[in-house]
């Protein structure tokens, strides 16, 4: 992304070049923990096995350092109502131990302030966590646990490098409803190459199976730069069709919705509203973030508008290297990488994007008088209703969203 703002300002004790925005717009605090035990052959996230750092960006000195971001997050911050959600991603957040992670909530807490109601996820793996570690997050204030499971058959989780026993999952969700969660959710992987539509209906089933409040099934991607990329491209492995991951999409909807989980975005299913992730919907409404640690992104905007509406933000994003994030922080400097402005123009762009993804859908009054004009076509065929003045993604809109996307936004 080109840099079109000031360059990050390095200053100890201060705020460090974000503007302070005090109206209440909704503010999300994200915590990237990049530490995985396998990194899988298919993720291209920032994320590291303990062998791959070096001194200055261990697992022990992690949360000390994030929090040093925390603390300077909360003086760019001053004046701002409390965050709504936390959510610590990674990487396995559930790699460091539970009183890390509480510590850093702590720090959340103290210097930037949290809601009543407040919001506070943690991903895990399944066989990362015990009955103690998951009861020490829930008396710390995690609410929310989202385990990594993406298949319930061996030679599928083989294929993506998954080293967790499926026969474990149970267990680890018991455990986080004995622990008091108030929401647990689990997240699938389908287009697997070699993964049957039995296998698909066999993962689906056992996570209904597990009663969850939410459940996110995404289709796997292959990302540049990738060893899965690089094997797919050798042919040692053959990614499905698009037919047969469509078919898989609806498989997963249906079946869903059957058992009481309703879609509530492209990719994430809900049993009520309560149960919705939060935090993310934050982000679909291009509301205000904080991204903590190496790589994390960031985005609050400089004007008093509403959430509804498009105005200029800044965007910003963190060195991506631990070893350099540590570096940054313990010299008393910020973290942040590089930058750009979302001007209006931009934001209504992502707003259309972002927005139709959601079942609330898109206000209509958000396109131009193009864009408008190419709704009666994509109502006629079947990809969209009108439900009063919003566009809603039909089942079929969904399986081609991005090409309605484009034909909002030409």
């Amino acid at each position: 992304m080109p840099l079109t703002e000031r360059p990050p300002v390095h200053v100890e004790g201060r705020s460090f070049g974000v503007p302070a925005v005090p109206e209440a717009r909704p503010l999300g605090i994200y915590v990237h923990v990049p530490f995985c035990s396998v990194r899988c052959g298919y993720c291209d996230f920032n994320t590291y096995t303990a062998d791959e750092l070096g001194e200055g960006a261990t697992r022990a000195s992690y949360a000390d350092t994030a929090m040093r971001e925390i603390e300077q997050a909360g003086l760019s911050l001053a004046g701002r109502p409390p965050a709504e959600t936390v959510f610590f991603g990674g990487g396995t957040p559930t790699q460091l131990p539970s009183a890390d992670l509480v510590r850093m909530l702590d720090t959340v807490r103290n210097a930037i302030g949290l809601t009543d109601d407040v919001e506070v996820t943690t991903e895990a793996n399944p066989d990362s966590v015990t009955p103690d570690s998951l009861a020490t997050l829930r008396a710390g204030g995690f609410t929310r646990i989202s385990f990594g499971v993406q298949s319930a058959v061996p030679h599928v989780l083989a294929t993506l490098d998954r080293t967790h026993d499926p026969a474990g999952v149970p267990q680890a969700v018991r455990w986080a409803r004995e622990a008091g969660y108030e929401q647990v959710s689990v997240d699938l992987i389908y287009g697997t190459p070699g993964e049957s539509m039995i296998d698909w209906q066999t993962s689906i089933d056992q996570a209904i199976e597990l009663q969850p409040d939410h459940i996110s099934a995404y289709a796997l991607i292959v990302e540049q730069g990738t060893a899965f990329a690089r094997k797919v491209r050798r042919g040692e492995v053959v990614m499905p069709d698009d037919d047969e991951t469509a078919d898989k999409y609806v498989l997963a909807d249906d079946t869903f919705s059957r058992a009481g989980l309703h879609w509530y975005e492209l990719s994430n299913w809900a049993r009520d509203e309560a149960a919705q992730c939060r935090h993310n919907v934050l982000y679909w409404r291009s509301a205000d973030w904080w991204g903590v640690g190496p790589g994390a992104h960031s985005h609050v905007r400089r004007e008093s508008d509403s959430v509804e509406s498009a105005g200029v933000a800044e965007r910003w994003w963190n060195v991506k290297h631990p070893a350099a994030y540590a570096q940054r922080l313990a010299a008393g400097e910020s973290p942040r990488h590089d930058g750009e402005t979302i001007d209006a123009a931009t934001a209504t762009v992502e707003r259309i994007m972002l927005q139709t993804r959601l079942r609330a859908g898109l206000d209509r009054d958000a396109l131009s008088d193009v864009a408008s004009a190419a709704v009666p076509g994509l109502v006629a065929r079947g990809l969209i209703d009108e439900v009063a003045d919003r566009l809603v993604l039909t089942q079929a809109g969904r399986l081609l969203a991005d090409a309605v996307v484009r034909e909002l936004t030409d």
